[in-house]
């Protein structure tokens, strides 16, 4: 039965975006006494998931949150509206922001790394960002939230400040600038032809009479403006290279904000722009379903490949996003229930394989995989932590990455296209042949470590919550955020309830 929504005016959208915003000149004033700089980090993180959990009871109501801040040109607005997929986003980016803020603490002082009080006022910057995109009522002002994104993640990037470090943050901002640029063009033309640029469920352009090749030019305009971050290949290279950042920006990119945004664009633009009657009708969903499939395989065979840790969980990053753009591309509600999965269940499992890479690094220093001979028997906890994070990425149950697998072949067989069922099993299959044997290295390898114990509790407890935290969304994928239930509402609205 379909369920209309209202819509109610509210502050929280843009108090989500302001309240890590506000934090930002404390914490830089607090400069020199660590710990209230560190109390007003995890003060904002908390009253950020606070704000976007308030807004849940209303959503489960099917009403929505809006806001409009007023005209920037003609028929567009600055406005926010806290939909069921944008609170969706904004429940993982917001809970993830402060496991990682913790662990950020322990990391930082651990290494007792330079310039803290930067590291941590950009680190809330790229949130305040990330509210804003989840929050999005248009493509305006997604394009300004995603671009502040951008720049302000580049201050992380380079954090380290070595010619490695700076290099990075070069190739970061000319590719992710660049899709800005493509991404603007896009948004302008679709100003041109429909008046406006709000996002409708379906498609704001459904209803637009399209040429062919016009509809395949504009569609391809907005991949590669939404591509970069999504780490679509052949944009996806800035994505390995950027693994020279601290260990929790590593984090950041692959589990809260950055990739995800890129995909979360993805979903915005094919669902929300132009909707899956277009993409059938002009085939577009060929281009996403190719791209996909390609970058799930040569992104798998090239993490084999890979003796760096963090490359190596980079490579898989770059395929399980893809994960994401081919539940987009199969037009069922099925796989796109499967995506928006992934979308959560993606970022649980591979931060706690950040967060344990890093551990190592801090503890053991140690960074290939080449070197990980024993530590299982020093770091239990946290290679435990890596085994269950690395077992949900295979797809095995109880860990949650089986539930969206199966949802996205699921929706494969549903759209009568069983060639991506097998694109999914083969690259489970990949994934266990470059994940499987740094377990095995681990707890089943005699190693000289030169240290005993595990990393800080401020790094061990975030990473061993989140490996919890995969295994019971596992088990009962509503569990606290809704979310299976609020992922089942994005397909009921852009479907109509029809799988």
């Amino acid at each position: 039965m379909m369920v209309n929504a209202t819509t109610y005016t509210s502050l929280v959208p843009l108090l989500t975006v302001l309240v890590s915003l506000g934090a930002v000149p404390l914490i830089i004033l607090s400069s020199r006494r660590p710990n209230l700089r560190e109390f007003w980090t995890i003060a904002a993180g908390v009253a950020k998931l606070a704000l976007v959990v308030s807004l849940l009871p209303s959503l489960l109501r099917h009403r929505i949150a809006v806001l409009n801040l007023g005209e920037i040109v003609p028929g567009v607005d600055l406005a926010f509206k806290a939909d069921a997929l944008g609170v969706f986003f904004a429940l993982i980016a917001s809970s993830l922001w402060l496991f990682t803020s913790f662990y950020s603490i322990g990391y930082v002082r651990g290494l007792q790394e330079h310039k803290q009080t930067r590291y941590f006022a950009y680190f809330a910057v790229c949130l305040s960002a990330t509210m804003g995109i989840a929050f999005s009522a248009n493509l305006a002002t997604f394009i300004i939230f995603y671009e502040i994104l951008t720049i302000a993640t580049y201050p992380l990037v380079i954090h380290k400040e070595t010619e490695e470090a700076i290099k990075a943050g070069r190739k970061y901002l000319a590719y992710t600038l660049t899709a800005g640029v493509f991404l603007i063009a896009a948004a302008t033309w679709t100003y041109l032809l429909a008046g406006h640029l709000d996002f409708i469920p379906g498609g704001l352009l459904k209803n637009i009479p399209f040429e062919p090749k016009t509809a395949w030019s504009l569609f391809t305009l907005f991949l590669l403006g939404v591509g970069v971050k999504a780490a679509i290949m052949p944009l996806h290279s800035w994505l390995p290279t950027a693994m020279a950042a601290p260990t929790p920006v590593s984090a950041l990119l692959h589990a809260v904000a950055v990739v995800k945004s890129g995909v979360f664009g993805v979903i915005r633009v094919g669902l929300f722009v132009f909707g899956p009657e277009l993409l059938r009708r002009f085939h577009l969903d060929y281009l996403l379903l190719t791209s996909a499939s390609l970058t799930i395989i040569i992104a798998s065979f090239l993490a084999l490949k890979e003796d760096n840790l963090k490359r190596r969980l980079a490579y898989s990053t770059v395929a399980h996003l893809s994960y994401i753009v081919l539940g987009v591309g199969l037009i069922s509600s099925p796989a796109l229930l499967g995506s928006l999965l992934h979308l959560a269940f993606h970022a649980t499992m591979k931060i706690t394989l950040f967060f344990c890479a890093g551990a190592i690094y801090v503890h053991l220093h140690k960074e290939k995989v080449s070197e990980l001979d024993g530590v299982g028997h020093v770091m239990p906890w946290t290679m435990g932590a890596f085994a269950v994070g690395s077992i949900g990425l295979v797809g095995l149950p109880p860990v949650n990455g089986w539930l969206s697998k199966w949802c996205l072949g699921w929706g494969a067989v549903a759209a009568a296209r069983p060639l991506y069922l097998i694109i999914l099993i083969l690259s489970g299959l990949l994934n266990a042949a470059y994940f499987f044997p740094i377990i095995y290295r681990a707890f089943f390898r005699q190693g000289e470590t030169g240290k005993t114990g595990e990393a800080s509790l401020l790094m061990v407890v975030p990473l061993v919550l989140t490996a919890i935290l995969s295994i019971l969304l596992g088990v009962w994928p509503d569990l606290g955020f809704k979310f299976f239930k609020i992922a089942h509402e994005v397909g009921r609205v852009i479907f109509g309830g029809v799988s």
